[in-house]
């Protein structure tokens, strides 16, 4: 993801935790780690392989639906394991994204897809499976949203819904762990 940019990035880790992900980055002129938890941004202060992190990081305990950044703050704002998991993911959260982004700006997540065998199968769940999947999608979208729990889990139908008119979507697509099936998207600021 890093080396889609040419320059030194700023990067937004919302949700951090204890900063696990920090080694995997490169390129980058800033990072800023947003957690809720302040043990988590503790832990986060000593992140793991802490010794090949040659950029500045600022962290800071907020909630990410609430908290305030300047817009245009960021050429990179990501997310591993939080979206459509501990947080939902929702429009209203796709806009404070898009406004803390720079132009060209990109939006990196990872999500729980509701056909994954972690989240529970009730008779209801089945169900509306079934009729998503013959019914025409204009007919299916109060049904889609509490199939999806309002963003709670988040299929390619949700993400592109969520992400319409503010970001173009460079990817999309499915991964396995051996707790979800992962829903992984990469999208580009919107003109």
């Amino acid at each position: 993801m890093c080396d889609r940019f040419t320059r030194p990035i700023d990067v937004l880790d919302l949700g951090c935790g204890t900063g696990r992900y920090f080694w995997g980055l490169r390129g980058v002129g800033t990072l800023t780690g947003m957690d809720a938890s302040p043990a988590m941004l503790e832990q986060a202060r000593h992140p793991i392989h802490a010794e090949r992190l040659a950029f500045a990081i600022a962290l800071v305990q907020g909630d990410l639906m609430t908290h305030a950044f300047a817009d245009a703050s960021f050429d990179l704002v990501y997310s591993i394991g939080v979206l459509a998991e501990h947080v939902p993911l929702e429009r209203t959260l796709a806009a404070r994204v898009h406004a803390w982004l720079r132009p060209g700006g990109r939006f990196a997540f990872t999500t729980v897809h509701p056909a994954s065998p972690s989240v529970p199968k009730t008779t209801g769940r089945r169900l509306a499976a079934l009729a998503l999947a013959v019914a025409p999608a204009a007919a299916t979208t109060p049904l889609h949203r509490r199939f999806v729990t309002g963003g709670r889990y988040a299929d390619e139908r949700w993400i592109t819904s969520v992400l319409a008119d503010l970001f173009t979507i460079e990817s999309l697509d499915r991964f396995t762990t051996d707790v979800h099936l992962h829903g992984r998207c990469v999208a580009r600021k919107a003109a």
